[in-house]
């Protein structure tokens, strides 16, 4: 297993290692003592979340309460998606930066993202199938969001996806802009 960190402290994306024969392929998705070995963090699966997206969809920005937060550790089993991580940890060297990689069923990778940061995806595939393993169950009264279309986070999701006409919920695109949801007090404060 190989962890690669992204540029927002407290992500990092797996590549597994691929076995392929004459039968198909083999490789581990998930497997925690790798993560305490090779990360020195521990990561209590309390929770499975699975989605099924078209092409074009984007899901979040999301975050739960600190504390407890809401790691995840997330995988796309079918299709293609373009995973980012925004770093909404106030007093952070990296606050309001964002950091991305694409997950697919072909590569096999995945995306670990500590309590604390936020999270979004856009899918580029029709029925693409995203994964979810969370450290603390969904909690309706500690979810938070942040707009995907913040101009000021300009996550280029139409650098990835040309038709730029996105499905975006209701409630995400009503979400504030992290401007606005600083003034909120809602956002985590970053911790050495």
């Amino acid at each position: 297993m190989s962890f690669t960190p992204l540029k927002i402290e407290g992500s990092w994306v797996f590549e597994p290692k691929k076995f392929d024969d004459e039968r198909g392929s083999f490789h581990e998705v998930f497997k925690l003592s790798q993560i305490s070995e090779a990360l020195g963090r521990a990561f209590e699966v309390k929770q499975a979340n699975h989605s099924i997206s078209k092409a074009g969809v984007i899901r979040g920005i999301h975050w739960a309460d600190v504390p407890p937060g809401q790691a995840k550790y997330v995988s796309c089993f079918r299709g293609k998606i373009w995973d980012v991580v925004v770093d909404i940890r106030l007093g952070s060297p990296t606050f309001g930066k964002w950091d991305a990689a694409e997950l697919s069923a072909e590569n096999g990778k995945s995306m670990l993202i500590s309590e604390g940061l936020a999270h979004v995806f856009l899918s580029l595939e029709d029925d693409s199938v995203v994964s979810y393993l969370c450290s603390e169950p969904f909690r309706p009264s500690t979810e938070r969001g942040i707009n995907p279309l913040d101009p000021d986070l300009a996550i280029p999701f139409v650098s990835q996806w040309a038709d730029s006409s996105f499905v975006i919920s209701d409630k995400d695109s009503k979400a504030p802009t992290l401007k606005q949801a600083q003034k909120t007090s809602l956002l985590p404060m970053f911790q050495l």
